[in-house]
């Protein structure tokens, strides 16, 4: 089995390929400008498309990576916010999440090769919006936070989430303008006493909460 190394090459090379190494990756060219007829329909713009979708509740998590010795650097861990998060297979064992290509923790992510997703709770929707600022430096978003290494990658487990995954980066696709990671499950578990309080919910803009 490649180790998670062997993992993180893929992830960069894929990235290489795609044309954004270890940055923000550039905008693709305009679509050539097609003249609509009389019975075309024009595609959903991006608001239309967030206050539909925005009907969809989600669950809220926050993906972390461990930091990476790098030639005349030492990076700090990784981590997002994250509601494009779901399980994909039992056998093997495998999530996803969606990413931004423009995200500044991606490439961070991707040179470690691993990830851990860690499933927010209730009451922790201060935590969600530290780790939700764009274009923050990474190091500050783990500050005064507690955490501790995930049992086999590493990655940070924030202290007092509901569940945690522990994954290796297993695949990388193309989806417009986020990149779809496939994760193998290495290790998982839950606090039962952070999970008795609830899911923190993201609804049309808004967070939530769901009583047991």
């Amino acid at each position: 089995m490649m180790g998670h190394a062997g993992m993180a090459a893929v992830a960069v090379r894929y990235l290489r390929s795609a044309g954004a190494p270890t940055a923000v990756a550039p905008r693709p060219a305009p679509r050539p400008v097609r003249t609509l007829r009389a019975d075309d329909r024009p595609a959903p713009t991006p608001e239309d498309f967030r206050r539909v979708l925005g009907h969809f509740a989600s669950g809220v998590t926050v993906v972390t990576a461990p930091g990476t010795d790098r030639p005349g650097t030492v990076e700090p861990p990784a981590g997002f916010a994250c509601q494009s998060f779901a399980a994909l297979s039992l056998d093997p064992p495998l999530v996803v999440f969606m990413v931004a290509r423009t995200s500044t923790s991606w490439p961070r992510i991707a040179r470690a090769g691993v990830f851990c997703v860690n499933v927010l709770g209730a009451g922790q929707e201060a935590l969600c919006r530290s780790f939700a600022v764009s274009g923050a430096r990474t190091a500050d978003k783990f500050a005064g936070v507690r955490h501790a290494p995930a049992p086999v990658t590493g990655s940070p487990l924030l202290a007092g989430v509901p569940a945690w995954v522990d994954c290796a980066v297993h695949a990388v696709h193309t989806g417009g303008d986020h990149l779809i990671v496939v994760g193998r499950v290495e290790a998982l578990g839950t606090d039962e006493g952070a999970a008795s309080a609830g899911p923190l919910l993201f609804h049309r803009g808004v967070f939530g909460t769901l009583t047991p």
